[in-house]
C-alpha cells in the first residue's frame, strides 16, 4: 500500500546499516564522481529530498550518457545529519524556468530543542537553484492556512452522522502531494485528512491548498485557501474519516512545443496553436472513489465550481486511486487505482482545441470516461500509486509502489485509451514513491524510499527512448537515506 506522508514520521531514525556503510559508499561513489561541476548547456539537475537527513540533494547528469555527479549535500557528507531544514521535506517542484525549487517541509518533533519546542513546523520552502547546480533558501519558510471547520456533535450512542453546532475550530492541514501548473504561477497542494484535538477526536476532511508564486520565488496563500468540495459551505468534522485528497492534478495552459529534431512531438505541438483559455483543477478523493472539478481562476488562483455549476462535481474512480496526472495536450486525465492495479482515463471536455469530439457542447471542464477504462496493467504490479504523463503526451508511466516496478502505457492520441509498452515492467529500487520526467522527454528518475540497508538509498535513473516510449536503466544514483521528492531540470 502507499506510503503515507503520517507512517513517514514514525520511520526518521537514522539507519544503523547506513552509518555502518562507509565501504558501500566509496564504492558507489565510483559511480557517482562527487565534487563535480555542473554545466546547464550540456548536463541536467535532479534535485532529491532526503528525508533522513531533512535536506535536499543535487545532482547533475550528462545529457548525452546519462553520467552521474554530485554537487551538494552528498551521500558522503550527510550521512550523519539530521534535521537540516528543520523538518521533512516531502513533496519536491522546480519552476519552468529552472530559476527556483519548492519543497513541503512537514514538521518532526524530533527537530525541536528544549530552547525552542516550537522549532519545527510545516510549510514550504523555496529555494533558489544557482548556476553551479546548488541551491540556497529564499525567505523563510511560508506556513499553511489552517482549515475552518464546523463542529459536529456526535450521536449518543455513536453513530457516522451527528449534528452541526454553532462553534467552528481551526484545524492544521496535513499536506501531502503539491503539484505545479506548466506556467509556474500556482502551486497546488493536496490536503489529507485529518484529525482535530477533541477527546475522542473527530475527522476533518482534506481539502485543496493553493498558492501564487511572486517574484524572486516568493510564495503568498490565495485568498479563500484551503478550498473544500462542498463549496460554498463550511465543511463539518465527522464521526468517520472521509475526503482525504491524495492527488492534484491542473489542466495546460501552454502546449509542447516542437521536440528535438522532430522527434519529442505530440499532437499539439503546432506552430500557432492557442492556447487554452480555461484552467481546471482534478482532486483525487482516495476514501471517497472520487475525482472531484475545480475552475481555476487563471489570475488569481481562486477555486470555484466550473462555469454554470453552483457545486462542485465529482465523477467516479476505481477502488483506492492514489495518483492522478493530465496529458500537455489538454485532452485527458488519468487516475492509478490501487486496491484493482488498474488505471481509470477520462477525456477532459474543457472547450480546448484539442478535446475530443465526443465532448457536449457546453466546455465546462466535466470528465467522460474513456470506454475500455478502467485498463488494467499488464506484469503483475502491485498498488499502483503516483503516475507521470511524458511532456509529449504520448506515454503514461505508473508505479508500482508494492512490487517496485514501473509500468509503461501508450496513449490512442484520439481516443485516449491505453494499451501496455513492451516490456509492460521495468524494476525500481524498493519502495518506490515518486516519479519525474524531464521536460526534454529523455530521462525518467525514481526516488526508492525503502532501498536495502546495505547500499544505502538511491534514485533510479532511466534513458527514455522518445519514439517507443521504452525505459533504459541506468547505474542506481547513492543518496543520503529515505529519498522522497524528486524535481529535474
Amino acid at each position: 500500500m502507499e506510503i503515507k506522508q503520517r507512517e513517514i514520521k514514525l520511520r526518521m531514525s537514522k539507519r544503523l546499516g547506513w552509518l555502518l556503510g562507509v565501504v558501500g559508499l566509496i564504492l558507489i561513489g565510483l559511480l557517482v564522481a562527487c565534487g563535480s561541476s555542473y554545466n546547464a548547456s550540456s548536463d541536467g539537475l535532479l534535485l532529491v529530498g532526503s528525508q533522513g537527513s531533512g535536506l535536499i540533494e543535487t545532482f547533475s547528469f550528462n545529457l548525452n550518457g546519462g553520467s552521474v555527479s554530485a554537487i551538494s549535500n552528498t551521500p558522503e557528507d550527510t550521512s550523519n545529519d539530521v534535521c537540516v531544514l528543520n523538518g521533512i521535506p516531502s513533496s519536491l517542484v522546480i519552476d519552468p524556468a529552472g530559476a527556483y525549487a519548492y519543497t513541503i517541509i512537514n514538521a518532526n518533533s524530533a527537530c525541536d530543542t528544549v530552547a525552542n519546542p516550537n522549532l519545527s513546523t510545516t510549510g514550504i520552502l523555496a529555494f533558489k537553484i544557482n548556476s553551479d547546480g546548488t541551491t540556497s533558501q529564499v525567505g523563510s519558510q511560508v506556513p499553511f492556512t489552517a482549515e475552518t471547520v464546523t463542529e459536529c456533535l456526535p450521536t449518543n450512542p455513536p453513530s457516522a452522522s451527528c449534528t452541526p453546532t454553532s462553534t467552528t475550530e481551526q484545524v492544521a492541514v496535513d499536506p501531502g502531494v503539491m503539484v505545479m501548473d506548466v506556467a509556474g504561477r500556482f502551486l497546488f497542494v493536496g490536503d489529507r485528512a485529518t484529525t482535530d484535538t477533541n477527546t475522542p477526536p473527530l475527522y476533518v476532511p482534506g481539502a485543496i491548498s493553493v498558492f501564487a508564486i511572486g517574484s524572486g520565488g516568493s510564495l503568498t496563500e490565495v485568498t479563500g485557501s484551503p478550498f473544500f468540495a462542498n463549496y460554498p459551505a463550511i465543511p463539518m468534522t465527522l464521526p468517520q474519516a472521509g475526503l482525504d485528497i491524495v492527488a492534484v492534478a491542473p489542466t495546460p495552459t501552454v502546449f509542447p512545443a516542437i521536440g528535438i529534431n522532430g522527434v519529442q512531438n505530440s499532437v499539439c505541438s503546432t506552430p500557432g496553436l492557442p492556447a487554452p483559455t480555461s484552467e481546471y483543477l482534478y482532486a483525487v478523493d482516495g476514501l471517497g472513489y472520487q475525482v472531484f472539478e475545480f475552475e481555476v481562476n487563471m489570475t488569481s488562483g481562486v477555486l470555484t465550481p466550473p462555469p454554470s455549476m453552483s457545486s462542485i462535481p465529482a465523477v467516479a474512480t476505481d477502488k483506492a486511486p492514489i495518483g492522478a496526472a493530465v496529458d500537455p495536450c489538454n485532452r485527458f486525465l488519468y487516475v492509478s487505482d490501487s486496491l484493482t492495479d488498474k488505471v481509470s482515463a477520462y477525456t477532459m471536455c474543457n472547450g480546448s482545441i484539442t478535446q475530443s469530439s465526443t465532448c457536449p457542447v457546453i466546455p465546462d471542464g466535466s470528465l467522460i470516461a474513456v470506454a475500455g477504462s478502467p485498463f488494467s496493467l499488464a506484469g503483475s504490479p502491485i498498488n499502483p500509486g503516483p503516475l507521470v504523463v511524458d511532456p509529449y503526451g504520448n506515454y503514461v508511466y505508473v508505479l508500482g509502489t508494492g512490487s517496485n516496478t514501473i509500468n509503461g502505457l501508450k496513449i490512442a492520441p484520439v481516443t485516449g485509451a491505453l494499451t501496455a509498452l513492451s516490456p509492460a515492467t521495468v524494476a525500481t529500487g524498493r519502495g518506490p514513491t515518486s516519479i519525474v520526467i524531464r521536460g526534454d522527454d529523455n530521462w525518467l528518475f525514481v526516488s526508492n524510499y525503502g532501498a536495502s540497508n546495505s547500499g544505502g538509498t538511491t534514485v533510479s535513473e532511466y534513458s527514455v527512448t522518445p519514439e517507443s516510449g521504452a525505459l533504459t536503466a541506468l547505474p542506481a544514483i547513492q543518496t543520503d537515506n529515505y529519498p522522497w521528492g524528486l524535481a529535474v531540470k
